[in-house]
């Protein structure tokens, strides 16, 4: 495109009702955007604010809609596409010259056994996007070594709202670690770490020289044994913690926390340990590292690079860790909680993320093709 842009460049994310989209834009500021981040368009027969699944995914839908926005920006919601759909989906927008930017949020799909359909669409989406961005150096390796195309390396921004960085942590005499069962999404292995935790959680206040507390919480449909994810193991443990509690573990089965409730627990916590069985990112390990709790997690994807030394790892995700383990890393995260980035630093990330995101749309207008070999 010849000329200078003056109007800002129209993005249509996928989703646009994300935190994490929200945080690669700038920070409110007086001074015009360079970038219109456009509203997630309503789905059909879906509730106000739902926005999966996403109709911009469909070929239809972008066809009739091609001059709605200047560049298309996928993070999630392709998994139920077909493949054939997918190609064609792909071709409308090579038809129409609407640039796609794709962001490797996840190498393995944290929703999915069977990784085949995800790493077949994967395929398709490094090869066609014009540009190609992930958020680690680990992942664009494993990217480059399996597709083929190295992504454009732009870190995951601030999780929790700006507001909230720089507030103080609570105070409390006992080291609180948290297991958050949530809701079993298909990732999580709680009970290749549960039952370790439970055995190291005795001696952890000689070695740490405070109390110790191990807060277990769940959503209710973990303990329904008519939920698709029912774990008869898990469920009988967790019942028994709550008719019979150990001294130091606390259980809560309650509701969906909201973003504040949920802020307001992690920042209680002094270790967040996370049972994944596998991951690439973490937004859980990026609110954590906001809000300056420790995370205790198996070595799976790219954690510890996105951790920034907040991320401490037991071993191989496939085996459950030695109780004598978890208590040798605990005790290390006693000693105080880890720095964390505050506002400032945050802010300034986040501006330079949105003057990066930026450079790559306009990029892709012009025609280049954007990815880690070819910087914008």
């Amino acid at each position: 495109m010849g000329g200078q842009r003056v109007s800002p460049v129209r993005v249509r994310h996928v989703p646009a009702a994300h935190p994490y989209v929200e945080h690669v834009q700038p920070p409110p500021a007086a001074s015009p955007p360079a970038v219109s981040v456009l509203p997630d368009p309503p789905v059909p027969g879906a509730p106000a604010g739902r926005w999966w699944p996403h109709p911009a995914l469909e070929e239809a839908w972008v066809r009739e809609h091609a001059h709605d926005q200047d560049v298309l920006h996928v993070h999630f919601g392709v998994e139920g596409r077909s493949l054939p759909e997918l190609r064609a989906w792909l071709d409308a927008l090579a038809d129409l010259g609407l640039p796609l930017v794709h962001t490797v949020h996840d190498v393995d799909h944290p929703h999915l056994h069977d990784q085949t359909h995800h790493r077949d669409q994967l395929a398709l989406l490094v090869e066609r996007s014009d540009g190609l961005l992930t958020l680690s150096e680990g992942a664009a390796d494993r990217v480059e070594r399996e597709h083929g195309r190295r992504p454009l390396v732009l870190p995951h921004p601030h999780v929790v709202p700006l507001a909230l960085l720089d507030g103080p942590r609570p105070v409390h005499e006992e080291l609180r670690v948290g297991l958050h069962l949530k809701s079993l999404r298909t990732n999580l292995a709680p009970m290749r770490v549960l039952p370790a935790l439970l055995e190291a959680l005795p001696d952890l206040p000689a070695r740490t020289g405070r109390p110790v507390v191990l807060e277990v919480r769940a959503h209710p449909e973990v303990l329904d044994p008519d939920f698709p994810r029912h774990d008869e193991a898990l469920a009988g443990l967790v019942r028994r913690l709550l008719d019979d509690p150990p001294p130091g573990v606390e259980v809560v089965v309650g509701p969906r926390l909201d973003d504040a409730q949920l802020w307001s627990a992690l920042q209680a916590l002094d270790v967040s340990v996370l049972p994944y069985a596998w991951a690439t990112h973490s937004g859980w390990v990026e609110a954590c590292r906001d809000l300056g709790t420790w995370v205790l997690a198996p070595q799976v994807g790219h954690l510890e690079e996105q951790g920034g030394g907040m991320v401490r790892t037991w071993g191989p995700p496939g085996r459950a860790p030695a109780a004598a383990r978890l208590s040798d890393l605990l005790a290390r995260c006693a000693d105080g909680p880890p720095a964390r980035p505050g506002r400032a630093a945050r802010s300034a990330e986040r501006a330079e993320l949105a003057r990066r995101h930026a450079q790559v749309y306009a990029g892709v207008l012009e025609g280049r093709r954007i990815d880690g070999g070819s910087p914008p």
